[in-house]
């Protein structure tokens, strides 16, 4: 599974950006992108330009699967969706069982 993750650009030289972070990216696939621009990265290549309101939900709900990693619930992280965050059942099953590792 590859993870997109936000990044706001902070310079661009030729098809390599930097993010406000110090991140190389690769822009190869978003020419049009500029500084100050939101991009969605995978495996350090910006894929999408994004607008900074979804960059910022999508740092929300990976904060929350830290969260949830770190043994919380999560919940805060994920207030787009209608309902809170739930595990597919054999996972809800495995849990509800006791087992806490595959």
């Amino acid at each position: 599974m590859c993870l997109g993750i936000p990044h706001r650009l902070a310079s661009v030289q030729g098809i390599l950006g930097l993010t406000d972070t110090g991140a190389a990216i690769d822009l190869s696939l978003t020419p049009e992108a500029r500084p100050g621009d939101w991009l969605l990265t995978f495996l350090g290549t910006a894929r999408e330009v994004i607008p900074e309101a979804r960059a910022a939900l999508i740092a929300e709900a990976l904060q929350g699967l830290a969260d949830i990693l770190a043994g919380g619930d999560g919940a805060q992280a994920f207030a787009d969706l209608d309902r809170p965050p739930q595990l597919p059942p054999h996972l809800q099953a495995a849990l509800d069982a006791g087992q806490e590792t595959a």
